[in-house]
């Protein structure tokens, strides 16, 4: 078993910063990749960022220049520096991540999620 749990978030004013982590915890043999997805009420849940066990980053083309994701290999921790925080931001921000559990088996999985609003 697999648990994903995120610390951080919360509110913010404009133009203000956050920074969230996940960390992931029990059978883990090898982590492929961790990132960070959002879903605002009534919107389908979105990337924000993703990073690989090779360092290999991928950000939305909405967070670019803003937002930085980083990872403790490890500590089998995932990071997120938010900077500039818009209220288009706010959202419900899960972390994901795929693990082998195995050497032959691995899955998705999710955290609970963490609330970031942007307001003033």
């Amino acid at each position: 078993q697999v648990q994903l749990v995120e610390s951080g978030g919360g509110l913010v004013q404009p133009g203000g910063s956050l920074a969230l982590s996940c960390a992931a915890s029990g059978t883990i043999f090898r982590i492929i990749s961790m990132g960070w997805y959002r879903q605002a009420p009534e919107n389908e849940r979105e990337l924000v960022a993703t990073i690989n066990s090779g360092g290999g980053i991928n950000y939305a083309d909405s967070v670019k220049g803003r937002f930085t994701i980083s990872r403790d290999n490890p500590a089998n921790t995932v990071y997120l520096q938010m900077n500039n925080l818009k209220p288009e931001d706010t959202a419900v921000y899960y972390c994901n991540a795929y693990i082998y559990t195995h050497s032959d088996q691995w899955n998705s999985y999710w955290g609970r999620g963490t609330q970031v609003t942007v307001s003033s």
